[in-house]
């Protein structure tokens, strides 16, 4: 292949990924107005963000597989025109169901494209720094993507309602689907390679279990019976999957991989970086709007230090591993994203170049982390696995990121609810999220409103604050494990 038409798959593949990571976080800025729109309640609108990242983390594993046995091109066009479909789907949804189901779609069609991305990537470029460099490219934009989705959102609801948050991504399909017919590589796949559907279907209940009971723990209301019972069937499903996949042998997880030093800790960099990453944006974004009161365009804005720092930091780490050392720049570049975020928490109620100064050390960290991350899961399997590979790597960006929002989210409902102290006559509602409380308050007169506003304000800072401090201690605490067993190992 001619080193233009490398450097050509490379950019449709990269315009594919920007769809698929940004769309995990675009609906940040569009939270406030569709909740508001659609009447969502706390836990619709922890499963309308989350239903996107849950659902392809499920599938990836064995659609990553179906690529190796039909071929990666065939799946990327497939995936590509489900992802377009949802996409008008979820745009003009009536319903926050329907908006769920059409995410849960949009994850079908991302977690078709996703393998196929990055197998395409180690498939077309054959040198090993053009490749370390693609792939610096390819993790510039899953990271610098995700942590773009609010600023996108902004600016479109700066004109549009929140619909056209996923009605952008139409002609953007259009593009790629033609271009990707015309120039992506068609190579043939194993058609003896097993594709495991019953294990994909096991790993998705376990996985909707695992979420169920945490989001249940976190309401104001919980019930210990319905968490119980979902935390059982979450643990039951994985259990047999991790079985199913040992005895296996075609697993679409190899799990003798995890049994490698530099393969485990990157799946662990990936899932640390992603799940604070998009987890530390939902609450961002959300106090930015709700508390500060600024515009949706406005936040996205503040956010912006965040993917520019990120999109830095992937081709740079990319073309600095081989000197490096991937392992040195996995626990350094998350050491770098949790002082980043602690030096946030002492400086956010002060100057804003401070604070600004500190979110862009946090998106450089994650930048770097997951090329550093991506880079070592690739390179730790062999060539006729590179699916496999793939869909382990993409798994744990997009579990990494569904856990964020579960466990951060869950922790920001339940630490707010437990800080609101509501005046009598208000509705216990007001106790389950900020945007509620905010609903609520359009019912009351002027001096009501504003002390229920005020109170739920309060209580929304401090729910962030310990957001924010757990995310910084658990960067820190798996910088300081991979550092430890990098020095061990030594």
């Amino acid at each position: 292949m001619t080193s233009s038409n490398r450097w050509l798959v490379l950019a449709i593949v990269s315009s594919a990924l920007f769809l698929i990571v940004i769309d995990m976080t675009v609906l940040y800025t569009a939270l406030p107005s569709l909740t508001h729109d659609l009447k969502a309640s706390a836990t619709e609108k922890l499963w309308i963000v989350n239903a996107y990242a849950l659902v392809a983390a499920a599938l990836l594993p064995g659609l990553g597989a179906l690529g190796d046995r039909l071929g990666h091109k065939r799946i990327f066009i497939a995936g590509l025109t489900v992802f377009g479909v949802a996409s008008l789907a979820a745009a003009f949804s009536p319903t926050p169901a329907f908006l769920i189901a059409s995410r849960a779609l949009l994850a079908v069609g991302a977690a078709m494209m996703m393998p196929a991305t990055l197998s395409l990537i180690r498939l077309t470029f054959t040198d090993e720094k053009e490749r370390s460099f693609a792939i610096g490219i390819w993790a510039a934009v899953a990271s610098g993507g995700a942590a773009f989705g609010p600023v996108v959102g902004g600016l479109l609801l700066e004109h549009c309602w929140w619909g056209s948050v996923f009605l952008i991504n139409v002609p953007v399909v259009i593009i790629a689907l033609l271009a990707g017919s015309l120039m992506l590589p068609t190579r043939p796949g194993n058609a003896q390679h097993p594709w495991d559907f019953i294990g994909s279907v096991q790993v998705m209940v376990g996985l909707v279990g695992l979420t169920y009971a945490i989001k249940e723990v976190s309401t104001r209301n919980p019930s210990w019976l319905i968490a119980g019972l979902a935390l059982l069937v979450g643990v039951i499903a994985m259990t047999i999957f991790v079985h199913r996949q040992l005895r296996s042998t075609a697993p679409l997880i190899d799990f003798s991989l995890f049994a490698n030093p530099r393969f485990s800790a990157g799946v662990a960099t990936a899932l640390v970086a992603a799940g604070s990453l998009i987890g530390v944006e939902l609450v961002f974004s959300q106090r930015l709007q709700l508390v500060l009161g600024h515009s949706p365009l406005q936040a996205g804005l503040l956010i912006l230090p965040i993917p520019l720092a990120a999109f830095v930091a992937g081709p740079l780490t990319g073309l600095a591993l081989p000197r490096i050392g991937a392992m040195r720049v996995l626990w350094c570049s998350l050491l770098v994203s949790g002082v980043a975020l602690a030096a946030y928490l002492l400086s956010y109620q002060r100057d804003a170049w401070l604070w600004l100064l500190a979110m862009a050390g946090m998106g450089f960290g994650i930048g770097a982390a997951m090329t550093a991350a991506s880079s070592v899961i690739m390179l730790s399997a062999p060539e006729d696995r590179a699916g496999m590979a793939a869909s382990v790597e993409e798994v744990s960006y997009e579990l990494g990121g569904a856990l964020g929002i579960a466990i951060l989210g869950s922790l920001m409902s339940a630490l707010y609810t437990n800080a609101l102290v509501l005046p009598p006559g208000i509705a216990a509602e007001a106790s389950d999220s900020l945007d509620e409380a905010l609903l609520i308050a359009e019912q009351l007169n002027g001096a009501e409103a504003s002390q229920l506003t005020q109170l739920a304000g309060a209580a929304f800072d401090q729910a962030f604050i310990g957001v924010i401090g757990t995310a910084a201690v658990l960067l820190l605490v798996v910088a300081g494990g991979i550092w430890h067993r990098t020095h061990k190992a030594v």
